[in-house]
């Protein structure tokens, strides 16, 4: 097979989350450790930072790795999913696997895929792990896929544990609680690792407490070290004054992700920085500030409060969940526009009508889907917002949606794509 034969066997061959929802979950780690082993994949030999989280784990994924890469580490950096390409999941150094290393390691595989009915999941983490082994790595950043306490990623001994928060997501699959789906998160925990809490939660810190003092695991709050404080933002970047726990002077960052909840990010990558440092690595505070600046152009990282163009503004976010929205529109108060255009399409397993309702209903909305059979279909979609007095029509794709509001706004408008990963995937960059 050439390397799109061998996506579409993928795809075709293998139950796909992404596609059709929880009935690609296959829970357990008999099937990735069956193709570690089978394959030799060292997986509990290497350097790894294990990330789990509702929201902000892509972002502080990428922002270690390029950290990590600043400081001379040959860094490995497993995200899921993809926007446009598979082979964005599979990184080192922030280069993309070759279409060949991918086609080797699915032809290395294929008996065993047709034999043990991997998920695509489990068999994308098993590629990541192999190619990272290949390419010796000093260090793989791996995100989670759903979860963690199942979640096939979870094989690996990292060298940091990192929770970035909590909020309602995927609650068919993890809880309906915050306390439950706290616990599925801190599934990732392992004895003696330590672990960095991004955003310390009423309802779900103590979860964290105690699995860590089960593990015997050093466990720390970003926010308990440090503080935002003073801010400002353009469209090329954030500016950031941290303040640091017993320590006089401010330290100075500038992000090349330019969305306000980034600082949330922020303040968890510094304090795993920390736990990094004291482990022994050597990531200086240059390494960190030159990370930082430059995260898009180190690992890849698109989709969050991406400016694609001027005039105007256009805008994309792949916010999907209640807490992503609300990030989302913290992020608009902040905006200067005459008038906002929201490209919105959702997955049927979201909580479609708790995110409707937040939206504004003072903008124009363009609805559609994205061609996966998760999607809500845009005629669904637009009859849910009409409960909302959101007002709009539909579209067959979201490159027709940004078309349309296009046409329609003005010079120092607003036009905003979010609602879905898979969606934002589907933009043709403009």
């Amino acid at each position: 097979m050439n390397y799109q034969e061998t996506i579409d066997y993928l795809y075709q061959q293998l139950p796909m989350f992404s596609r059709i929802g929880k009935e690609a979950i296959k829970p357990g780690f008999a099937n990735i450790i069956a193709l570690c082993e089978q394959l030799n994949i060292p997986y509990q030999k290497n350097k790894y930072i294990h990330i789990a989280g509702t929201n902000g784990k892509g972002s502080v994924s990428h922002m270690l790795a390029s950290i990590l890469q600043t400081g001379g580490y040959k860094t490995g950096l497993y995200t899921s999913p993809h926007l446009k390409d598979f082979k964005e999941r599979i990184r080192v150094n922030g280069v993309m696997m070759e279409e060949d290393e991918v086609v080797a390691f699915v032809a290395k595989a294929q008996s065993l895929i047709e034999s043990l009915h991997p998920s695509f999941f489990e068999i994308t983490v098993a590629m990541a792990l192999y190619y990272f082994d290949k390419c010796k790595t000093d260090i793989a950043v791996i995100e989670t896929g759903l979860g963690g306490r199942l979640d096939s990623t979870n094989i690996i001994t990292p060298e940091l544990s990192i929770i970035t928060n909590i909020g309602y997501d995927h609650m068919q699959m993890l809880g309906d609680t915050l306390e439950k789906i706290a616990t599925e998160k801190a599934g990732i925990i392992k004895p003696h690792i330590p672990v960095v809490i991004g955003e310390k939660q009423e309802e779900t810190s103590g979860v964290f407490v105690q699995k860590a003092a089960e593990q015997q695991a050093p466990i720390t709050f970003a926010t308990e070290r440090f503080q935002i404080a003073n801010w400002q933002s353009d469209n090329h970047f954030l500016k950031v004054e941290v303040a640091i726990k017993d320590k006089t002077d401010h330290q100075a960052y500038l992000l090349d992700l330019t969305g306000q909840y980034q600082l949330k990010n922020l303040l968890t990558v510094l304090e795993s920085c920390r736990q990094m440092q004291q482990r022994g690595w050597n990531i200086s505070e240059r390494h960190i500030a030159e990370g930082l600046k430059h995260v898009k152009k180190h690992t890849g990282l698109q989709g969050r409060w991406e400016v694609v163009h001027q005039h105007p503004q256009i805008v994309l976010d792949v916010a999907h969940n209640v807490n992503g929205i609300q990030e989302l529109l913290n992020q608009l108060e902040i905006t200067s526009y005459h008038h906002l255009h929201m490209v919105i399409g959702m997955v049927k397993d979201k909580d479609v009508d708790q995110v409707l309702k937040m939206l504004p209903p003072y903008a124009t909305y363009y609805f559609t889907n994205a061609h996966i059979p998760r999607a809500l279909s845009a005629e669904a979609l637009k009859a849910k917002a009409a409960h909302y007095n959101l007002q709009g029509k539909c579209y067959s794709s979201v490159d027709e949606a940004i078309a349309e509001a296009k046409a329609h706004a003005h010079t120092n408008d607003l036009i905003v794509v979010c609602g879905s990963v898979f969606l934002v995937g589907e933009v043709s960059r403009i």
